[in-house]
């Protein structure tokens, strides 16, 4: 195919065919063509010519017309061609003096009646010498020059200047752009070259028997009776070669315009086509060149005026669809030479307007669009089909309309957004002023938005008819070009800021509108819009947002780990730290929580719901450690109470009288005892840090509930949209059941470093220790209660009553401790049943401190199995052997009486227990009971006091 022409369209050229006949003027060549005119509509004629002057014409003299040139004019309603062409009507009628086509065509050729005159006469002259003979089997200009002479003409310069543009246009048609191509070595050719040029430069002696003219006439039709075969014919070619042929018709057609308004069409354009078409025998024209060549003059002429006529572009390009439906059978290649020229000029100045239409269109020439489109899209279909402009590979059946209107589509919108984008790095180009506040991109992603807005509704209709998903390659393309700039953004996007997020939420709603745009114009289309969607890779914008605000988290919650590790390292967890005695770190962790979701919350992004319950999740994690830490190596029951002493029994009759002068020994070896069996807890562990430890758990449970509450109430205010059954997704569920765990644990702790631990001097080195009436539970009631009077003094009000009846159960079971497993220090009479029985009810009482403490009914619950065992002390030696015995017997399904297995130590004491009641009667003073232990287990006996 030719390349494209490229012109400055300015400089249009007055016609595509200008370099048919470069020695010919235009008034030359408008003689010419009006000679060819009136011979082709003089020889259309049924009857023989005769001469008409024109003052008979005017008169109505009708002697002898022509069916055609002289057809009187008459006004009709409306031309036939122009509402075909879409041509405009003018109300006017400005060629009222021509009573005839012919007249007509003469006027509009800016003919005059003597040169017309003249015409005629010699046709005339020619037809009484030719009868018979048709206008193209004769070669005109040679048969005028023959029949006129310089009498005929007004002046010799005037005949002489009227035989040498016969002799150009000779050489026009036979030489220069002959139907059918010379050989250089033509004879007859060079013969006329030669005539032609000393015609040119000496006037030649012309007269009917001149030899001269023989001579011209020999070689002239020599060269016009040649056919493709080699043989004569009696058809004559000299005015059918292109490109003359169509400058010659185009000059014709230039009669179809107002001389008075150079971009109307005349009413009578359908007689004086009527006429021209007549020259077709002589120019070898036919429906679709004269399609062609009238597309051009039309379009040349709405170019040469200023592009303000649009039914002439209409009209052009009409002509030129109608053309389009013919192309594929231009086997000519002499069509191709012809009209690529000119079919490459009206393209070359459609597509500098359709590659960037929207420069080019606006509201107020919209209406022209579609004639440039049809225009261009007619122009390179005929290109394409024309074989001598296209290689094999491109005449398969593509789609030619469509690939030019996508080229269309994405140039004028690359360029747009090349433009936008030039104009938004200087805010100083902003249309809006509000727009300099905002981040570039989203400025680009509104404009955006709105030209495919604008194009769905501006150009996609038009272009709809060319591309059925016009709307849909215009949204992709702006999809491209935005994601573009897009992607180099997110590229240098390192954290979360509310340009970016309002940058990325401005590209998703573009992103939605652009596929929903795409999805609309494609509902009647097969696949629904899918291969156009496919196309848009998508923004992922809210991805983007979303690993955005996941790294926000990630800082967030490494910086409250900090936190965490830090405030534990400084915490000294001391009561008068502050008024509400738990430890300020817990304050600030959850004042930095409250703070982290307050800035969540702030953050304007559309799924807050969405990352929230993660969000929290993290959070809660960093608090869990917290609280796990804060509770560590704060041991347990187990950490506290001592290992048991090796059974013993005692020795009948034997007493402790020097009980109170060994007290120090006794204390110190029970001390070292006891030291065996625990493990060193931090003396950060005192009484008060616990009891700060423990509201600090609990203040840390009341302000979970609270950030829950207004975590709720902030999503509801927020923006996003929630789905249901969201606030039970809203939970600090492992730190608050770390925190109630961390009670638990840390008042069991608690109360057992206080009863065996701290009060270790009083309850297990001295309660019970020798004569058992001086050893009494009132020095341990002593500490106990000020012990207790520390921990109300201390310990939150909602769990005080959990951690009192903690102590209180440690207290129990270090009674029963001193009682079943006190060792050798401790031996019990018969006797001694009352004062254990008042001293527990002594231990209880503190309790119940006169109703002021706990609840009786939860002491009675929590002393009962003290109150099961206590009265294993009343019973009698015999008794208790006997129960045991048959226990042990029960239990291991022994039969021999002789010797009975040793029970294992369960921890749970209870009168139905055989350990329980064994180690009653290991410390049982009376012989009965050493007797037995010695001859069922051979027990040793109980260290002799000194």
């Amino acid at each position: 195919m030719h390349d494209h022409v490229v012109v400055e369209f300015h400089d249009l050229p007055p016609s595509a065919f200008a370099d048919a006949a470069p020695n010919l003027s235009e008034p030359e060549l408008r003689e010419t063509a009006y000679e060819i005119l009136v011979g082709a509509c003089r020889s259309s004629g049924p009857k023989p010519l005769t001469f008409v002057s024109h003052s008979d014409s005017n008169r109505g003299d009708k002697r002898n017309p022509s069916p055609s040139l002289y057809r009187s004019l008459t006004v009709k309603a409306s031309s036939e061609v122009k509402k075909k062409l879409g041509l405009k009507t003018t109300s006017s009628w400005r060629n009222r003096r021509a009573a005839t086509t012919g007249e007509l065509m003469r006027v509009q050729m800016r003919v005059t009646e003597v040169t017309d005159t003249r015409v005629r006469r010699a046709l005339l002259r020619v037809a009484a010498g030719q009868l018979g003979r048709r206008i193209e089997s004769m070669v005109l200009p040679l048969e005028l020059m023959q029949q006129l002479k310089c009498p005929d003409f007004a002046s010799e310069q005037e005949y002489e200047a009227w035989l040498k543009r016969n002799l150009k246009v000779l050489e026009a048609g036979l030489l220069l752009h002959p139907r059918l191509s010379l050989d250089k070595e033509d004879i007859s050719a060079l013969s006329l070259q030669q005539i032609i040029h000393g015609g040119l430069e000496k006037p030649m002696d012309i007269g009917k028997d001149n030899e001269s003219m023989h001579a011209l006439r020999k070689v002239v039709m020599s060269l016009a009776c040649r056919s493709s075969q080699g043989s004569v014919t009696d058809i004559c070619h000299w005015a059918d070669g292109f490109p003359l042929n169509l400058r010659i018709y185009q000059t014709l057609l230039e009669a179809c315009f107002d001389n008075h308004e150079e971009s109307n069409v005349i009413e009578e354009v359908d007689e004086v086509l009527e006429l021209i078409k007549t020259t077709w025998v002589i120019l070898g024209l036919n429906e679709m060149l004269h399609n062609v060549c009238f597309s051009w003059t039309l379009f040349q002429r709405y170019v040469a005026t200023g592009q303000v006529e649009n039914d002439l572009l209409l009209a052009s390009s009409n002509l030129l669809a109608e053309a389009e439906k013919d192309a594929k059978a231009i086997m000519d290649p002499f069509y191709s030479k012809s009209l690529s020229y000119a079919l490459n000029l009206m393209l070359s100045w459609a597509e500098e307007k359709l590659l960037a239409y929207h420069d080019t269109f606006h509201d107020g020439n919209i209406e022209s669009m579609q004639s440039v489109v049809s225009l261009a899209v007619s122009s390179a279909k005929i290109l394409v089909g024309d074989i001598s402009l296209v290689c094999s590979r491109m005449k398969k059946e593509a789609d030619i309309s469509c690939t030019r209107v996508e080229n269309y589509i994405t140039s004028s919108l690359h360029a747009f957004c090349l433009k936008q984008k030039l104009d938004l790095r200087n805010s100083k180009h902003l249309a809006r002023e509000e727009d300099k506040v905002f981040p570039r991109l989203s400025v680009l992603a509104r404009d955006v938005s709105e030209v495919a807005f604008g194009e769905k509704a501006m150009f996609s209709p038009i272009l709809k008819r060319w591309h059925p998903l016009a709307a849909g390659v215009a949204v992709a393309t702006l999809h491209v070009c935005y994601g573009h700039e897009l992607k180099q953004y997110v590229k240098s996007v390192t954290e979360l800021t509310p340009d970016t997020v309002q940058t990325l939420m401005a590209a998703d709603k573009l992103e939605k509108d652009l596929v929903h745009i795409a999805v609309e114009d494609s509902v009647d289309s097969d696949d629904g819009g899918k291969s156009v969607i496919r196309e848009m890779c998508p923004y992922e914008a809210e991805a983007v947002i979303i690993n955005l605000v996941k790294s926000w988290i990630k800082n967030r919650v490494d910086t409250l780990e900090e936190c965490v590790d830090r405030n534990l390292q400084e915490e000294v967890w001391i009561p008068h730290a502050n008024k509400e005695l738990f430890a300020p770190s817990a304050l600030e962790i959850l004042g930095f929580i409250d703070d982290s979701l307050e800035a969540f919350f702030l953050l304007p992004i559309p799924m807050h719901a969405v990352l929230l319950p993660e969000f929290m999740f993290a959070l809660d994690k960093s608090l869990q450690q917290y609280i796990l830490k804060a509770k560590a190596s704060c041991g347990n029951r187990n950490t506290f109470i001592p290992i048991m002493p090796a059974l013993t029994r005692c020795s009948p009759g034997s007493k402790f009288h020097a009980v109170f002068r060994k007290k120090e020994k006794s204390q110190v070896t029970q001390r070292r005892v006891f030291h065996v069996g625990t493990t060193n807890v931090e003396n950060s562990f005192g009484l008060p840090q616990f009891c700060v430890r423990i509201n600090t758990m609990q203040r840390i449970g009341m302000g979970l509930k609270i950030l829950e509450k207004r975590t709720v109430a902030r999503l509801g205010n927020s923006k996003s949209t929630t789905e249901g059954g969201m606030e039970k997704r809203l939970k600090f569920k492992l730190s608050k059941a770390a925190s109630v765990e961390g009670i638990r644990q840390l008042s069991e702790a608690m109360a057992y470093k206080v009863i065996f631990q701290d009060l270790c001097h009083v309850l297990w080195d001295g309660l019970y220790v020798g004569e058992v009436s001086s050893t009494r539970i009132e020095p341990f009631l002593e500490e106990l209660n000020q012990c207790l009077k520390i921990i109300l003094s201390t310990v939150h009000e909602r769990v005080i009553t959990h951690v009192i009846t903690d102590v209180m159960k440690a207290s129990f079971d270090g009674f029963l401790l001193v009682l079943l497993a006190g060792g050798p220090a401790r031996a019990f009479s018969l006797e001694d049943h009352v004062i254990i029985d008042e001293d527990f009810k002594l231990l209880t009482d503190l309790f119940w401190s006169n109703g002021k403490g706990l609840p009786a009914d939860l002491i009675e619950k929590h002393s009962t199995f003290v109150k099961e065992v206590l009265p294993l002390f009343r019973k009698d030696t015999e008794d208790l052997t006997k129960i045991f015995s048959q226990l042990i017997m029960e239990m291991y399904n022994s039969s021999t009486k002789s010797h009975l297995p040793l029970p294992t130590t369960s921890g749970q004491w209870s009168p139905r227990e055989p350990n329980t009641l064994l180690r009653v009667l290991c410390h049982r003073n009376d012989e009965t009971a050493a007797k037995f232990l010695k001859r069922n287990y051979n027990l040793p006996k109980k260290a002799k006091r000194q």
